[in-house]
């Protein structure tokens, strides 16, 4: 899910406003496609409506009045661009500088920025509603000039023209300067420089094109458990050459990558609306290669590399296998809803502002050799339709993706489009449908659209399912999640974790944010098979229950000898539920008259859930991502309470 505010409960409220105020174009709702008036509710829950989003959907044109001496240029290396820099963008010869003047960064520079003469039901799935001609392509970023404190000042001034025969400028000019990270992305990208704000922009300036030193580049490996033996491990790297490439670990062994990508064509549209992975939002993923690392041993230290000699090898990484199924420990970290936020002072589509520190925490803890596993459980990169996106977040989880097991769950930013076969018939993918979720993060499930799994480390075991198709008791996806945890041996693995993106039970108030109809059809199961601990996201927040059963309290914790919460699971009463949506999303702030008897803990801060599990006891923390202070800690235990 996507909210921000107080548990985002005066939304529908805001969006019978936008209805109305449309005017003859949307006069009521049955004049709307079902497909936005269905998505009005929940969309505009989760899509921030900036500027920036509207500036996709406004006219471009040259400015009037340009000033003859503007110039562009950037500061980077003749070779081309890296594969990880931040480049400085200079502009000159400004002769009024504006507040409404800013810079945008294309790719690839072929792009369409003319305008699209398209109404305003073009873009509607993603929350905007702009009535006038809208761009072609979307910037990949984009930053006000006035972000340069001496441009508006014109402090940095050049004279152009002297008066005749004196040294008395006639003409002076102005300067700025922006920053911007740049990733390598493969193709191409371009500095435009605009006026008009992101309303109504004008192009003032375009700069040359600049290619990247090597687009064929492998980049962005990240790992994931095939199997519960942890003696192989699958890495999964982008890169823009479609020939075979290599993974080399251990002492001299190698395996050769799959090839994969998509196309436009494997995105989904609406007749009456077509998606923004179709046109405006689409970029070229290039390539994505997997290869399976066989012949490791568990809960063990190993090296790698990837690439070939034609488009070159990346650094040698030192990754953990995680301990296998049955074995005594298992330590790991879970969390949802993430996403990606800019690292220079640009606006990009869809940023979520917590996640960089989230990151870095975690990356911390990947580095002090205590994680053995990262869970992320629905809401990935949140490009939902803007596929450039999926770059910046793989990226941005490289440290820790790179190192251990990444094992995720879909949620609804990933799937859902209508007539898609989801279960919610929202635009909340923006025409995605799963496809690039899958194809960067290939989970150990049956088989393609059908992403649910369930894997086993040290004494526990997970499944993990998607809550956006179907789970009704006729479905398959419910009769997998019943025979896989009726199949769990507790001998071997004495604690059952159920994860989804979804939640049962929350505090937060809002349309969908649970879905009575899930609870009444899964709840059941989890108390079925002793579940012990059912994590989900979708809420943005952290939240954790009693011993919960059809939302009464079955068992409330006790204080053990250290003042901490613990659940004695040795006479089980019920799942405990804990909402962990806090990794980057805008937080949902809970309600001030919250009555909810089975909420034992409630934070609206960002952090991550930190986990060691043994046979006898699971130790859980809260960790907020800015402090690093643990700001709640709970145990399951199925020993004596102390």
């Amino acid at each position: 899910m996507g909210s921000s505010g107080t548990c985002w409960i005066s939304k529908p409220v805001f969006v019978v406003f936008v209805i109305l105020s449309l005017g003859s174009c949307a006069s009521s709702s049955s004049s709307l496609h079902p497909l936005v008036f269905q998505s009005q509710l929940e969309h505009l829950n989760h899509t921030a409506i900036s500027d920036f989003r509207v500036l996709n959907r406004r006219f471009f044109g040259d400015c009037p009045n340009r000033s003859p001496y503007l110039q562009i240029s950037v500061n980077s290396s003749s070779g081309g661009l890296g594969d990880d820099e931040f480049v400085t963008v200079n502009v000159t010869g400004v002769l009024n500088p504006s507040k409404s003047d800013w810079m945008a960064m294309i790719s690839p520079s072929t792009s369409d920025v003319s305008s699209c003469p398209l109404n305003a039901m073009y873009y509607v799935q993603t929350g905007d509603f702009s009535k006038l001609p809208l761009l072609c392509h979307y910037p990949v970023k984009a930053t006000y000039m006035s972000t340069d404190p001496d441009y508006l000042s014109c402090k940095k001034k050049e004279c152009k023209k002297y008066q005749n025969g004196t040294s008395q400028c006639a003409v002076a000019t102005c300067s700025g300067s922006l920053t911007f990270h740049v990733i390598n992305i493969r193709t191409d990208i371009e500095f435009i420089l605009f006026s008009g704000g992101f309303e109504l922009p004008c192009i003032l300036k375009r700069a040359n094109p600049l290619k990247f030193a090597n687009p064929n580049k492998p980049l962005y490996g990240h790992l994931s458990s095939i199997d519960s033996t942890a003696t192989a491990m699958k890495l999964t790297w982008v890169s823009g050459d479609d020939k075979p490439q290599l993974v080399q670990y251990g002492n001299g062994k190698s395996q050769t990558s799959v090839v994969t990508t998509f196309s436009q064509d494997d995105m989904q549209s609406s007749v009456a609306i077509p998606s923004p992975a179709k046109d405006f939002g689409w970029h070229d993923p290039g390539f994505i290669h997997s290869a399976v690392m066989t012949g490791l041993k568990p809960s063990s230290t190993f090296s790698y590399r990837y690439g070939s000699n034609s488009v070159g090898w990346s650094d040698r990484i030192q990754f953990r296998t995680p301990p296998a199924g049955g074995s005594d420990e298992l330590n790991f970290v879970a969390f949802g809803d993430m996403g990606k936020a800019p690292r220079d002072s640009s606006v990009e589509h869809y940023i979520q502002p917590g996640s960089l520190s989230v990151i870095e925490a975690v990356t911390d803890e990947i580095k002090s050799g205590n994680v053995d596993s990262v869970f992320h459980i629905g809401d990935i990169s949140y490009a939902t339709g803007f596929l450039v996106e999926w770059d910046f977040f793989l990226h941005q989880i490289n440290p820790v993706a790179s190192r251990v097991s990444y094992m995720t769950a879909i949620g609804n930013h990933e799937r859902d489009y209508i007539d898609s076969g989801s279960v919610y018939i929202f635009a909340d993918s923006g025409g995605e449908v799963g496809v690039p979720y899958e194809t960067y993060f290939p989970m150990p499930t049956p088989e393609k659209d059908k992403p649910w799994y369930s894997i086993e480390q040290g004494s526990v075991h997970i499944t993990v399912i998607s809550t956006e198709h179907e789970w009704t008791k006729s479905s398959e996806q419910y009769q997998w999640m019943k025979k896989d945890m009726a199949s769990v041996d507790r001998s071997q693995t004495p604690w059952l974790i159920f994860m989804g993106h979804r939640p049962m039970y929350t505090s937060c108030p809002g349309f969908l944010s649970v879905d009575l109809r899930f609870v009444d059809e899964v709840e059941p199961l989890l108390l079925s098979n002793k579940v012990d601990l059912a994590l989900f996201g979708h809420v943005h927040n952290y939240e954790r229950t009693c011993s919960i059963y059809k939302s009464q309290c079955k068992k409330l914790p006790i204080k053990n000898e250290a003042g901490i919460d613990s659940y004695d699971h040795r006479n089980y009463g019920a799942p405990v539920h804990a909402i962990i949506g806090m990794a980057g999303f805008s937080l949902d702030e809970f309600p001030s008259d919250i009555n909810n008897s089975w909420s034992i803990s409630r934070r609206a801060e960002y952090g991550y859930l930190r986990g060691h599990a043994t046979r006898a006891d699971i130790k859980l923390e809260f960790v907020n991502a800015k402090t690093r202070k643990v700001e709640d800690s709970f145990h399951i235990t199925k020993a004596q309470v102390r």
